[in-house]
């Protein structure tokens, strides 16, 4: 298994304590080595033993050590090494965080240790992307021509295209989820679109797609007609149930909330009644809703809207699916949200396992919320500069994994 790792060494941000330990033992001659009676760490341990040590390692100290000696880097790219990396190795997700501009370098977080480290994404972004990500495999839809679909593991660069079905390059509004099947590595892709009808603004044709990598096919197995609601981008796999927000179309005199909830058993294969007849409302009056799969829990981060004005937003509210009612777990505090400085309505969250990331479009600030410790933290700074008033950034959370590819 081969990668490419041009962001280990010299993109790494705040490494100098690192790199300065790495230079001292490259300065070191041969009779240096001699004179001190330097031993090598691979005279003494047992292959199997070193591997387990380099398995423990953190993703990043991991590619550094592949760089060391040819033996290390042949241990790092042998199967057995990354049989014990997806055993043992325990990361919690990383943040990838990029100006919304033609550039495909932006900056991932790691948590665990607190740093950001320059990552160039393995696609061209050369323009606007729907991404979704699932057990350290990231999925990008081409929002432009509409024709562009690839599955990728960012850390190792490994990817592949996906043909998309020429039925669903026609649409208004579209959703992106992937799931990654953890025991085969097979993964799913479920893409919900809407389309307008001509001759009533309030009724939208709604689609599911779904893309299975082993059968390496397409199937469509809904087409709705909803009155009232249009698909949105928020949308997940969780569990087996593909599930996705909708948007009221009901224009402004409408009273009631205008988001709900729609989901779909990506076992059926078949549509099994009406989409509608699966509708949840949201918890409360929604500025936007992110939807994310945590531990195979449905959680929903969104944005509180005023009583008298639903559409302008006071908080940012947490909620966990449970049947078909929502459990609050927590809001943010206001000395965060105030934190932010000028937060939008909409903005950007995701997250995996325990963590949420909570991200400003007009800020790179980023907030962390660890839904089972209930902790709320600011991340370390992040290098992207701000380079003028209304430049917008947007990213997206992701398990960092180098044992696995599309």
């Amino acid at each position: 298994m081969e990668w490419e790792t041009p962001w280990v060494d010299d993109k790494v941000i705040d490494i100098k304590w690192e790199a300065g330990i790495s230079a001292s033992y490259s300065e070191l001659s041969d009779e240096d080595v001699k004179d001190n009676n330097i031993i090598s760490i691979d005279s003494v341990l047992p292959d199997e033993l070193l591997e387990r040590i380099l398995a423990y390692l953190p993703i990043a100290s991991i590619f550094r050590a592949s760089s060391v000696c040819k033996k290390w880097n042949e241990i790092v790219h042998s199967h057995r090494f990354l049989q014990n990396v997806s055993s043992i190795l325990s990361q919690k997700p990383w943040y990838f965080m990029f100006p919304s501009a033609d550039d495909s370098i932006g900056f991932a977080y790691d948590p665990m240790i607190r740093k950001w480290y320059s990552i160039e994404l393995c696609c061209d972004r050369t323009s606007r992307w729907f991404i979704a990500s699932s057990c350290g495999l990231v999925c990008f839809m081409d929002h432009n021509t509409r024709s562009q679909l690839y599955v990728c593991n960012p850390i190792t660069k490994i990817s592949e295209k996906v043909e998309m079905p020429r039925c669903s390059r026609e649409f208004d509004y579209s959703g992106l989820a992937i799931s990654v099947d953890r025991s085969s590595r097979n993964y799913t892709l479920a893409i919900v679109i809407s389309k307008d009808t001509p001759d009533d603004f309030v009724q939208w044709i709604l689609s599911i797609h779904v893309y299975c990598s082993e059968a390496m096919m397409w199937l469509s197995p809904v087409t709705e007609t909803l009155t009232g609601w249009r698909g949105g981008d928020s949308c997940v796999v969780c569990d087996g149930v593909f599930y996705f927000l909708i948007y009221s179309t009901r224009g402004l005199g409408f009273r009631g909330n205008r988001h709900g909830l729609l989901s779909y058993n990506l076992s059926s294969r078949s549509s099994s009644g009406m989409l509608i007849d699966s509708f949840i409302p949201v918890p409360c009056p929604l500025t936007c809703g992110r939807l994310m799969n945590l531990k195979n829990k449905l959680v929903l981060v969104g944005g509180i809207g005023k009583q008298d004005q639903p559409g302008i937003i006071k908080g940012i509210g947490i909620w966990i699916l449970k049947g078909r009612d929502w459990e609050e777990v927590a809001r943010m505090p206001h000395k965060y949200f105030q934190g932010f400085g000028e937060f939008d309505d909409v903005f950007a969250s995701s997250g995996f396992d325990d963590l949420i990331y909570i991200q400003s479009y007009g800020a790179p600030s980023l907030l962390m919320f660890d839904i089972k410790m209930r902790e709320w933290k600011w991340s370390q700074k992040c290098p992207v500069l701000k380079r003028f008033p209304l430049q917008l950034f947007t990213g997206f959370s992701f398990e960092p994994r180098i044992d696995i590819s599309p």
